[in-house]
């Protein structure tokens, strides 16, 4: 018979220092969902194909459904929970996607709107094509894409005027 085992994990969840006794076996997805109710981290393939469960660890995305809860020790993990503002208003990448008519069932959204933020935290002026390329982890099922990367293209526009 096997012994389940536990262990202490602190880390910060959308800038707030947590600490929760996870199950070593347990996975990111996991973790956020059933012990911090932070349900914009979808349950898709959970074999990281599909980019539902995409959050940013220390600001790199990660399928959190591959990524064990344990692993996150030390580390600053966002959600899409994370990117709103004070008083609960959404980001400008939450907005783009709204406006561009990104978003129909909305399962893959929170997935693809974490890995837009990385992408836009770079600073950097991508074309069509990279942003299809750096957006090609993700699955929809029913928006078709090309406003998703226009939510994006558009959002990384705007910031990159706003540099200037």
């Amino acid at each position: 018979m096997h012994e389940v085992q536990y262990k202490l994990v602190k880390c910060t969840i959308n800038g707030r220092p947590v600490q929760t006794m996870v199950d070593v076996r347990a996975s990111l997805t996991d973790m956020l969902r059933n012990d911090y109710r932070l349900t914009s981290v979808k349950k898709g393939c959970e074999v990281g194909e599909c980019g539902a469960c995409n959050v940013l660890i220390d600001g790199e995305c990660f399928n959190s459904c591959i990524y064990l809860a344990v692993w996150a020790e030390g580390k600053n993990i966002r959600t899409l929970e994370g990117l709103l503002g004070p008083n609960g208003e959404l980001s400008d990448i939450q907005q783009a996607f709204i406006d561009e008519t990104a978003v129909q069932c909305g399962f893959c959204t929170p997935g693809f709107i974490m890995t837009a933020v990385e992408i836009l935290e770079t600073g950097k002026e991508y074309t069509r094509d990279e942003l299809r390329k750096l957006l090609s982890g993700h699955l929809c099922r029913c928006t078709g894409y090309e406003n998703i990367i226009n939510a994006v293209e558009n959002t990384m526009h705007k910031r990159l005027a706003a540099k200037k």
